[in-house]
């Protein structure tokens, strides 16, 4: 994982972090899936940054591959041609010489997994290799959309509708079983706080890259306020072998630490937690975290818990003080979560009491 606000660069340090050249064949065909539900720019916490694309093609390019393309498809309603103008991606293509898949159009073949019968559409099989580009954001019907359910993109438009009356859970984890994420690499520079459509971005400004897309969903739930098990289909996508959740937090690598500060963007729901907490220079990536936590409890009708206001930023390092404090930065204080930055799930068990800290 890396912190920052250079998608180019955090995307290249990642890639050369685990030398992802060694694990693709110079001829393969590799497709990105980028999510693009509708078409809305990135700062909206809807779609996948094209900053964070090009700086993966880029960096491919530079290592000598040359079959590469973007496929998408937009949710049902929404046009992907024009996601693609709005998103940046048609500037990209051109720019870069990488083709444009519109899976709204493509031919699809029906496949079967234990009793499930999947429409998927032609030009995602046909892949070598598939790097998987999800946002990492809150969504009203599953909780959390990441990576086993960014895939959702890649069925013809009548199968996303049969999925809605089968429950979304289970066809999104058996989808899973039959294409193979090869490469995950998840935008979290600013994601919706819960809503798959944008409108109310979170800025974190981080990027996750890894293998396992049931253990990138299951640190994604916790990153979000949620545990594992809270999230249905990637309970059932672990039990049918599409990858294994977190066990440790040994499992999570992070690359720089040393993140920079970032003005934190205010839409009118994050405004509306935002006067629970305290900040004095916080960094985006831990201040996002604490949203999702607030945000998690005003579900559970538990804000009411708070007395007092959280106290988070780099302007807390040297106080001593008798609230709650969030982060590393805050470490003086009488309650706090430690962490650079901490998940929400870790802030949501502090403010709960739930480590022995009672409001």
């Amino acid at each position: 994982m890396s912190y920052g606000d250079n998608p180019q660069k955090m995307v290249s340090d990642l890639l050369a972090t685990i030398k992802i050249e060694d694990f693709i064949n110079k001829d393969a065909l590799i497709g990105i899936k980028p999510n693009l539900v509708v078409a809305k720019p990135s700062s909206s916490g809807a779609t996948t940054s094209p900053e964070l694309v090009e700086g993966v093609i880029r960096y491919l390019k530079a290592k000598g591959f040359k079959n590469i393309v973007i496929l998408e498809s937009s949710w049902v309603g929404e046009k992907t041609a024009k996601a693609f103008e709005i998103c940046g991606y048609t500037k990209i293509a051109k720019d870069l010489g990488i083709p444009l898949i519109d899976l709204q159009k493509d031919t699809y073949t029906a496949y079967f997994i234990e009793g499930m019968e999947l429409n998927i559409c032609d030009q995602v099989m046909r892949l070598d290799y598939l790097i998987n580009m999800p946002v990492l954001k809150g969504h009203c019907q599953t909780k959390i959309t990441c990576a086993l359910k960014n895939l959702k993109g890649c069925i013809p438009n009548k199968e996303k509708r049969r999925f809605h009356t089968l429950g979304l859970h289970k066809p999104i984890a058996y989808l899973n079983k039959v294409i193979k994420s090869d490469l995950i690499i998840v935008d979290g520079l600013m994601g919706d706080l819960n809503y798959e459509e944008g409108g109310n971005p979170v800025k974190m400004d981080r990027i996750i890259v890894g293998f396992d897309p049931v253990l990138i969903d299951s640190y994604a739930a916790y990153l979000l306020g949620y545990a594992p098990e809270e999230i249905e289909y990637i309970k059932i996508a672990e039990k049918i072998g599409v990858g294994s959740c977190l066990a440790s937090k040994e499992q999570i690598c992070e690359l720089n630490e040393n993140h920079t500060t970032q003005k934190i963007p205010h839409t009118r729901e994050v405004e509306k937690l935002a006067k629970y907490i305290e900040e004095k220079d916080a960094c985006s990536a831990c201040y996002g975290s604490l949203i999702h936590a607030l945000d998690r409890l005003r579900e559970q009708g538990m804000l009411d818990i708070l007395r007092e206001r959280v106290s988070i930023g780099q302007g807390y390092k040297k106080v001593r003080g008798k609230g709650i404090g969030v982060g590393s930065c805050t470490k003086g204080f009488e309650k706090n979560v430690p962490g650079c930055p901490p998940t929400a799930r870790e802030i949501i068990k502090v403010l709960k009491g739930e480590t022995g800290n009672n409001l």
